[in-house]
């Protein structure tokens, strides 16, 4: 009981996993406070402690989530999360000059599901390093003759001018200060040699004219298009200065190419907006060309310059997969088929499409098929933006109307290599149209039945159940039977029950078992088949008979008699027999054996003198009503009238004189026996004759026109007295064993006079002789010719001695000697 309880938790568990989908986090832009931690900027004089982050996501089935961060092995910790919460807790001081960016695995989890995102924390400078020259002090040494002047003036006139050549940069120097010297002619006007001289610093001051172009500050420019942003919202502003700094002229700002009609730009500010929504940007990437120009105060365009503005697209993975039919996004599709379609069919009738609006890699998601596993494929597997789902057959056998009617699956479709792992998911249902592609199948494969032999004709015997899954006209059965057995029933075509035909007569008595075949065939012809085996039950009809000989018995004192009665019933108990003296004048004289009905006389009578102490009958025969009687239900019982007839024993027993005396009131029988063991001898006999004949004529050692009889030894005459075995005519049977030698059939016998002897051909045997009569003492030998040799006596009595002297034998023997005394006793001859 406990393993079915665990095998049912582990089947619930398996099955809440399968359902399980994973959970997500929120991707709320760059500039949130919450969700992932994507693009999340941090000033590095951050103080530690503070409250910077809060992970939120979700979990489409509505379990609690958990939040996690960890970092690569050897990277600093800088933050810590409350698991439940979410908050991101600055737990390290940031220097944004030792590390600008901070690698962190966020991780969300729903207690089966864990997703892990790598997110990059930026560290944004702040003021708070002074400037600092470096290579102190600056060491200038300029040749003292060298001087760098700007000026040249005319000795005479005085007039100060510009250098040829030179030109003076307001941006560089507005204000020049020139030392003038003038000195007199000397002392040759005077009469001396004195010069005199004055000193005087001119102030030159520079007037800035248009002569610079504008110059752009903070490039290279670098904007983003998030997908959450607005149409008319500004992306970033350019600007730019005139280079002339002492009458600046305004500057206007103009796009030259790049926009391709998604960007406009301010041209008082310089101001960049995007004018499409962010859906509609056909690119990822923008590279805008942005002119500044001066205009001077007459509106007059003199000087311009440009620079290169690059704007991406940033996709923020705010769309999930979405099913689509033929008339829009669709959650449900139902296609009807026939079972078993071939393996590779593609399920046309369903005409599905999946898309997702975001681009790059957040378009990115697999497809697959949740259901009953491996009946159907879903094709592609992987998609990117857009695809047609194909269904495809993949094991037909499933694809079964007995085992399910309607086929239904989820469609499911998940991203793959984004944080929030969106997915959506569309049923399939598919219905079933039945085929005829069952056979009828038996209930069993065979079937075992029993019916009493007194049933009347249209008796039941068993119901044959065969069923069809199929549907409608394909699930009905008709039943027929055939076969050699089959000839005495008879089966109900619609219900199956097997019965006997109306004129049967079943009798276990000729018989008892029947087998035949059944078939159950469906309207299209298909079938099986199934054994049926019928036994007829015994019933107890008939009565014990006795055998035609039990009307007289002989009986030895000391041995039974037996006496057989027969029931014809077929089986047990009907047909065993039971055997009881019912009467008998004088009674307590017998016993019988309930079984084998051996009657025998009591045990304490021994002799015929005790019997003629019970009764004045003395002939000694006796008149016993015997009963046979079986064991059925009800049982019947023959009774008979036996005349024993009892002897007394007085000759030694044997086996031949039991025989002789068991057969004493069957003579037939005896004769039937010993005709039987004379024919077995004499076969015997014509085949051993035969083969020493054709291995005499094929032997190498014997010329087949020479014969070498060895010559025997001469054996002296014996008289055997057998007169007691002489009968009434002197011709009797006795004579039959009188050997007479053939004086000329044995000169050659024994001898080597090379007389060739034709071979003489295997003629029948005669009879064996009689067991030998004479009395032990006399062991005088002689022979019977026969086709192989002689028999002597000397041969019979070994084989007597080997068998040994039964009783019956020897009972016999005095009986026929008592008999052929009296009569020579009554003819006058003396006895033996």
């Amino acid at each position: 009981m406990l393993f079915v309880l665990f095998c049912f938790k582990l089947c619930c568990c398996l099955a809440a996993i399968q359902a399980n989908y994973a959970p997500y986090f929120f991707d709320n832009g760059a500039r949130s406070t919450n969700g992932n931690m994507a693009l999340l900027s941090l000033s590095e004089d951050t103080p530690v402690g503070t409250h910077v982050y809060t992970l939120n996501g979700t979990d489409p089935e509505g379990d609690p989530v958990t939040y996690g961060l960890t970092y690569e092995a050897g990277s600093r910790r800088y933050f810590s999360v409350d698991r439940n919460l979410g908050n991101v807790t600055l737990i390290e001081e940031l220097d944004r000059e030792k590390e600008d960016e901070i690698e962190v695995i966020v991780s969300i989890s729903d207690g089966l599901s864990t997703v892990s995102e790598k997110v990059r924390i930026l560290v944004t400078d702040a003021n708070d390093e002074s400037p600092e020259f470096i290579n102190t002090p600056y060491i200038v040494q300029v040749p003292e003759n060298i001087h760098a002047n700007k000026f040249t003036i005319d000795r005479h006139s005085g007039v100060l001018r510009i250098k040829t050549g030179v030109t003076l940069d307001y941006e560089k120097s507005r204000t020049h200060f020139v030392v003038v010297v003038a000195k007199d002619g000397g002392g040759k006007l005077r009469g001396d040699n004195k010069v005199f001289s004055a000193t005087t610093t001119v102030t030159v001051n520079v007037e800035d004219v248009q002569d610079t172009p504008p110059m752009f500050i903070g490039t290279p420019y670098y904007g983003y298009v998030y997908e959450d942003t607005l149409a008319g919202s500004e992306v970033l502003t350019v600007v730019a200065l005139d280079g002339d700094r002492g009458k600046p002229n305004s500057i206007r700002y103009c796009l030259v190419n790049g926009s391709e009609g998604s960007f406009e730009i301010s041209n008082t500010t310089g101001a960049i907006s995007v004018i499409k929504s962010p859906n509609q940007l056909k690119k990822e990437v923008y590279e805008l060309k942005v002119q500044a120009s001066e205009v001077s105060p007459e509106g007059d365009i003199s000087v311009y310059a440009f620079a290169m503005v690059t704007i991406r697209v940033v996709d923020l993975n705010n769309h999930p997969p979405t099913f689509y039919g033929e008339n829009g996004p669709q959650n449900r599709f139902e296609l009807t088929m026939y079972e078993h379609p071939p393996e590779g069919e593609i399920l046309r009738g369903l005409k599905i499409t999946v898309n997702d609006s975001d681009q790059g890699a957040n378009a990115k998601f697999n497809l697959r098929l949740v259901g009953p596993g491996g009946i159907f494929r879903v094709v592609p597997q992987t998609v990117l933006n857009e695809a047609q789902v194909t269904i495809i057959v993949e094991n037909s056998a499933a694809i079964d109307y007995e085992k399910f009617k309607v086929l239904t699956f989820k469609l499911l479709a998940i991203e793959v290599n984004t944080p929030e792992r969106f997915s959506s998911t569309a049923d399939v249902v598919i219905r079933l149209l039945d085929t005829n592609d069952n056979v009828p199948k038996f209930s069993s494969d065979y079937y075992i039945a029993r019916i009493p032999e007194n049933s009347p004709g249209g008796s039941n015997v068993v119901a044959i159940t065969a069923t069809d899954p199929d549907s409608g006209l394909w699930g009905e059965v008709k039943y027929s039977i055939y076969g050699t057995g089959a000839d005495l029933f008879l089966i109900h075509p619609s219900t199956g029950i097997i019965y006997t035909q109306p004129w049967a007569v079943l009798d276990a008595e000729v018989n008892s078992k029947y087998n035949f075949y059944v078939k159950a065939e469906d309207t299209d012809g298909k079938y099986s088949l199934a054994e049926v085996f019928i036994t007829v039950l015994d019933v107890n009809d008939h009565s014990p008979e006795f055998n035609e000989n039990i009307q007289e018995k002989t009986m030895i004192i000391g041995s039974p008699v037996k006496i057989e009665a027969i029931d014809q019933d077929a089986e047990e108990p009907n047909n065993i027999v039971d055997y009881s003296i019912m009467q008998a004048d004088p009674a307590n004289v017998f016993d019988i054996d309930q079984s084998t009905g051996e009657i025998k006389l009591k045990s304490y009578i021994r002799s015929l003198d005790i019997i003629h102490n019970i009764t004045k009958n003395k002939d000694c025969i006796w008149s016993v009503v015997v009963q046979a009687k079986d064991r059925g239900s009800p049982s019947f019982s023959t009774t008979a009238v036996l005349k024993i007839d009892i002897t007394e024993e007085t000759l030694h027993k044997g086996p031949m004189a039991a025989f002789l005396m068991q057969t004493k009131d069957n003579p037939m029988k005896a004769l039937g026996v010993l005709a039987g063991v004379m024919g077995i001898m004499v076969l015997i006999t014509i085949m051993i004759s035969t083969a020493m004949f054709w291995r005499n004529k094929r032997s190498n050692k014997i010329m087949p026109v020479r014969r070498i009889i060895k010559k025997r030894q001469p054996q002296p005459s014996r008289t055997v007295r057998m007169e007691w075995l002489k009968f009434k005519r002197p011709s009797n049977a006795a004579e039959k064993f009188v050997v007479e030698d053939d004086a000329q059939s044995l000169q050659n016998e024994n001898s080597n006079n090379n007389v060739q002897v034709a071979p003489v051909p295997p003629a029948a045997p005669v009879p064996p002789p009689p067991p030998a009569l004479a009395s032990s003492g006399d062991a005088a030998g002689w022979r019977v010719p026969t086709v192989s040799g002689s028999l002597t006596p000397k041969f019979i009595k070994k084989q007597l001695k080997k068998r040994g002297h039964s009783s019956a034998h020897n009972a016999l023997v005095s009986e026929l000697k008592m008999r052929f005394e009296k009569r020579n006793a009554a003819i006058g001859e003396p006895h033996i």
